[in-house]
């Protein structure tokens, strides 16, 4: 048999109303049921205080002492309890003797048989209540002793039925679902009405339309990796993804506040502020490479713009990468092209039968090659740096360029902290070293000289070159994005490496500056703040620089006054 079904409200507002109604019945039920539960145990409570003080009163009293040294103490004493159970509102007061035969009785003929109940803590001296069935039925009672001179001579009983109890907890419940039957019937109208106006909002849609389009809205929003960002007309925020904000590196309530207020650069709160849609435009925040599109969007006038953010910080840290891998792909093939030539000289003087000169030749070639090594890792003892370095050094030799390591140069390894990263390293030095190489390359005597050392607590990063140098006009300009005076290979594709190093060097409190070299051309310095390294650590490092030899080959170069190049 299948049980019938009700109907359910189509629309939200009546689902609304329909779950109201339900809450506020349950809420009313449920204070209602609690507060019988609670009252009934305090109704209990209070009827063993009102029968105890009334026993203890009649217990008191002199002449209750008085009417039991008489040989009948019954005829003075039943009405005066039942005096006192009227004016008290108590349902008996029973006066016993210390057997526990009564004395007085509501009910007379009961008079002269034993109480019902328990006497033994009250024979102590003690008074106590509990709930107990006599004669008239479960009762809330009291039993305390009647002393005379230090003796228990008696004992009086007064209790309260359990049914009045219970009339009078009735009457509180009776009212108090009164009231909880009033604040529904108006939570009720009040839910109406305001159902009524919510209807007229959502156009009756029901809850199923509404949380289908909510969900396409969520998930749109939030599951585009991307950054998302919408204006108003006033260029105000309206709507921002958590992309977006991750992106931009914003926090906090951002929708409703001007694009000028974000703190964003310059050139990006310039493209935003745009009324021109711009494409593929890369923009550098404080920590990120951004790939920037805005679409204004317009219906006879300007309405907002809608702004889309891609993250290619580890695309251009990877074209980084991967260019240094060509890099050390040429070198190598070159290297392989020269071992070639040293092996085909060494295979010739054997079979000329010049044996001791091949194996001169050979040792020479292969000290060389581990002075060259040997050289670079005592004066950088760093790893990541040393490697760089010894990279760079056959990348600048293809090219036609010396690359110098300066005798001031001294890193020991560990002595870098862990807040800065091998990646970072390679993005300031690395960049830096082939601004450096494209500069040199083609003048006379190309050479970059690299300096890297721990000046106090400071790690400072030099590179100099002797090429055509920096217009001192143009020494902030260089450090932006898309600034070159090379052509572009693409959109975005110059311009960037020194950005990317000012931004590193920036992310890490540092600073950058760029000026010209002693020799001519340019000389870049980072200099990048080091926690963990104190002022001694560095002046020890300024002193062993003295004793660090230069790397040729890398090549030797004498420094000037001052320990640097």
């Amino acid at each position: 048999m299948r049980v019938p079904r009700l109907p359910r409200p189509r629309s939200l507002a009546g689902q609304l109303f329909a779950m109201q109604a339900v809450l506020i019945t349950v809420l009313v039920a449920g204070y209602a049921l609690f507060s019988y539960v609670s009252d009934r145990g305090q109704a209990q409570e209070a009827a063993g205080r009102q029968a105890m003080a009334v026993a203890r009163s009649v217990a008191d009293a002199p002449s209750v002492r008085t009417a039991i040294r008489t040989p009948d103490p019954t005829r003075t004493l039943q009405p005066y309890a039942s005096q006192v159970q009227r004016h008290t509102g108590v349902d008996f007061v029973t006066i016993m003797n210390p057997q526990g035969i009564r004395w007085t009785h509501p009910n007379p003929s009961l008079i002269g048989e034993r109480f019902l109940g328990h006497t033994a803590r009250a024979l102590k001296g003690e008074s106590f209540t509990e709930t107990y069935t006599g004669t008239l039925g479960p009762s809330v009672r009291a039993v305390t002793p009647i002393r005379d001179g230090g003796r228990i001579v008696g004992l009086v009983s007064a209790g309260i039925k359990v049914d009045t109890v219970s009339a009078r907890l009735r009457e509180q419940v009776t009212t108090l679902v009164s009231v909880a039957g009033g604040a529904l019937a108006l939570g009720a109208v009040g839910t109406y009405v305001v159902n009524a106006r919510l209807r007229r909002t959502t156009h009756g849609m029901n809850a199923t339309e509404l949380s289908r389009m909510h969900d396409y809205h969520q998930a749109a929003l939030h599951a585009v990796r991307e950054g998302l960002l919408m204006l108003d007309g006033r260029f105000r925020v309206a709507l921002i993804n958590d992309g977006g904000q991750e992106l931009l590196g914003v926090s906090g309530e951002v929708v409703g506040r001007s694009v000028a207020g974000l703190g964003l650069p310059a050139p990006l709160t310039g493209a935003l502020l745009s009324s021109e849609p711009r494409v593929d435009e890369v923009h550098l925040t404080a920590t990120r490479v951004l790939v920037v599109n805005t679409s204004p969007v317009s219906g006879g006038e300007r309405r907002g713009t809608v702004v889309t953010l891609r993250d290619v910080t580890e695309l251009q840290s990877l074209m980084g990468e991967l260019d240094s891998e060509r890099g050390f792909t040429q070198a190598l093939r070159s290297q392989a092209h020269e071992a070639a030539n040293r092996l085909h000289t060494v295979v010739s003087l054997i079979e000329l039968g010049r044996a001791e000169e091949a194996v001169d030749f050979a040792t020479a070639e292969l000290e060389l090659a581990q002075t060259l090594t040997d050289q670079v890792v005592a004066a950088v003892n760093e790893p990541v740096l040393a490697a760089l370095l010894l990279g760079k050094a056959a990348q600048a030799n293809e090219r036609g360029v010396e690359l110098v390591v300066s005798e001031a140069s001294r890193i020991d390894d560990g002595l870098l902290p862990p807040s800065l990263p091998p990646r970072d390293l390679v993005t300031i030095l690395g960049n830096l070293i082939d601004n450096a190489v494209d500069a040199a390359q083609g003048s006379e005597g190309g050479r970059a000289t690299v300096t890297a050392r721990v000046d106090g607590a400071e790690l400072v990063l030099r590179v100099s070159d002797t090429g055509a140098g920096v217009d001192p006009a143009h020494a902030e300009a260089v450090f932006r994005r898309g600034w070159s005076t090379k052509p572009a290979a693409a959109p975005g594709g110059r311009g960037l490496g020194l950005a990317l190093v000012r931004q590193t060097v920036r992310r890490h409190k540092g600073t950058l500056t760029v000026s010209e070299a002693a020799g001519g051309g340019a000389e870049f310095e980072a200099r990048i703040p080091l926690p963990t390294v104190g002022a001694a650590s560095g002046a020890d490092t300024a002193a062993d620089s003295g004793a660090a030899g230069e790397v040729p080959g890398v090549c030797p170069e004498p420094a000037p006054p001052g320990g640097d190049v």
